[in-house]
C-alpha cells in the first residue's frame, strides 16, 4: 500500500473516531469543562506514545503502516498527540528550555491565533 494512501485512510478513520468519541463524551457530561477534547487529546497522546515506542522506533512495521497509524490516524484523531511527542522528544534530548518554550509558546500563541482568527472571521 502506498504511504500517501495509508495516511489518507488513517486520517479518515482518525477523524471519524474523534467525532464518535466526541459525541459519546458530550452525551454523558454536563460540565463547562471541555471533557471531550480533553479525553481525545490525552488518549491521542497515549496512543501516539505507544505507537512510536512499539512500531516506529523499532521499525517493526512497514513504512506505510507506521505512517498510516501515526501521521494518518493519530493526526486525524488529534494533532495534540504530535505536540506531546515532539515536546517529549525535546525533553529526552536534554533540551528542556526548548521544550518548555515550545510548549508555552504553542499554547499561548495558539490561543492568541484562535482569538485573532475569530475576530477576523467576524469582520469578513
Amino acid at each position: 500500500m502506498s504511504v500517501v494512501v495509508s495516511v489518507a485512510v488513517g486520517g479518515a478513520f482518525g477523524a471519524i473516531s474523534r467525532y464518535g468519541l466526541d459525541r459519546v463524551v458530550e452525551q454523558r457530561t454536563e460540565s463547562s469543562f471541555p471533557w471531550s477534547t480533553f479525553v481525545i487529546n490525552v488518549s491521542g497522546c497515549l496512543l501516539v506514545g505507544f505507537l512510536i515506542a512499539a512500531i516506529v522506533d523499532r521499525r517493526s512495521a512497514p513504512e506505510w503502516l507506521r505512517a498510516g497509524l501515526v501521521v494518518g490516524f493519530c493526526g486525524g484523531y488529534t494533532t495534540f498527540s504530535t505536540f506531546g511527542q515532539e515536546t517529549l522528544d525535546l525533553i529526552e534530548e536534554g533540551r528542556l528550555a526548548v521544550a518548555v518554550t515550545y510548549a508555552v509558546a504553542s499554547v499561548a500563541i495558539g490561543v492568541a491565533a484562535v482569538f485573532a482568527g475569530s475576530r477576523l472571521g467576524r469582520v469578513l
